[in-house]
């Protein structure tokens, strides 16, 4: 072979394209479908829409814009609560004291008020200091003793119904409060609390309004403040939350503050709807405030949940139970059939779930 002769250029084939970087259930990215399945809030949705088709075939007067009016009336007085409620929840605690806490708000503005004879707004804004003191009691004794709020709150549920009762009747000599309808500042608050506008010729109680402001407004807060992201903190690991700086203490107390608040607000509405409470009652709606929260979502481990699922769970409950007057049935399967209803939806939620991480 010659010195000068030059071998021919060597061929290279390129190489045949890999599979790629391999990829687990972690990255794949699923379809947008069943990333709606995934909300926590998605099944209560379908079993209050499955509540309100029932209540629209078999009861005919449901169809009326005033009975949704009152439908929706009857779900705001609920839902109210149910958010304060449910954000406790997703922060791992749960409040039994709700329901007379309610109660003792509108009490306490009611003699405040009257018995000083003084302006409404007196009693309104005293009324609004017990409130925010009773779920700082709560949060307080939680934190100092490490108690379960269970009993830390079943504690405060008997004093407050209690006191209700035995300081209504001290201080009035009945066990309801005197109608403060003609006194100063009633109409101003009245028209705050418990007020109807016109919608299209059917009233809409001021309620409905409120509600729905403070589920967005409670939404945006979970979603997109720092707050929000400290609440599901507490609520999955106390400890481990308060090893990366958040202030656990704060967070609790406040939530039960928040309980506070929607106790005082309910309670605003209905001594100014009715003009007069009656010290006894109260005494269950804890139990449909947390059943609306959990219905709508929100673990009782804590953790998880959101403000839009309460919001469904809350019209269940306005829709099952005015439904059931608008279809003529004998009300006293109200119960029976509300907790047939409920165990229907958290069986849709428990489905939607889990065909929502079924691979």
């Amino acid at each position: 072979m010659s010195m000068t002769q030059q071998a021919a250029p060597a061929v290279t084939t390129p190489p045949a394209p890999g599979p790629g970087p391999e990829k687990d259930g972690r990255t794949t990215e699923r379809p947008l479908a069943i990333r709606l399945l995934a909300r926590p809030e998605i099944g209560v949705f379908l079993g209050a829409f499955a509540v309100w088709v029932f209540f629209l075939v078999s009861a005919p007067p449901v169809r009326d814009g005033g009975s949704m009016a009152n439908i929706l009336y009857q779900s705001s007085t609920i839902g109210i609560m149910a958010l304060p409620v449910a954000l406790l929840m997703i922060g791992g605690e749960f409040d039994l004291s709700a329901g007379v806490g309610v109660i003792a708000s509108a009490l306490t503005a009611s003699m405040v008020a009257y018995q000083l004879s003084m302006n409404v707004w007196v009693g309104v804004i005293v009324a609004l200091v017990v409130s925010l003191g009773i779920g700082f009691l709560n949060g307080w004794l939680l934190m100092r003793t490490g108690l379960p709020s269970f009993l830390v709150t079943l504690g405060t549920f008997l004093i407050l119904q209690g006191v209700n009762l035995a300081v209504t009747k001290l201080i009035t000599g009945n066990v309801a409060t005197d109608d403060i309808s003609d006194m100063d500042g009633f109409s101003q608050a009245k028209a705050l609390f418990s007020s109807s506008f016109d919608v299209g010729g059917v009233q809409v109680k001021i309620t409905v309004v409120w509600w729905l402001a403070f589920a967005a407004l409670a939404t945006w807060v979970l979603l997109h403040t720092k707050y929000g992201n400290w609440i599901f903190a507490v609520g999955g690991n106390k400890d481990s939350a308060r090893a990366v700086g958040v202030p656990v203490t704060f967070t609790k107390i406040s939530l039960f503050m928040l309980v506070g608040f929607g106790a005082w607000f309910v309670g605003m509405h209905q001594l100014f709807a009715f003009n007069t409470v009656q010290s006894g009652e109260g005494v269950g709606q804890e139990l449909i405030y947390i059943a609306a929260a959990v219905i709508g979502g929100c673990l009782l481990t804590g953790g998880s949940g959101s403000a839009i699922g309460p919001v469904f769970g809350a019209f269940m409950f306005g829709m099952v139970q005015q439904g059931i007057v608008y279809a003529g049935w004998n009300p006293d399967w109200f119960k029976a059939f509300l907790g047939v209803m409920l165990l229907g939806a958290t069986l849709i939620n428990l489905w939607v779930s889990r065909a929502a991480t079924r691979r």
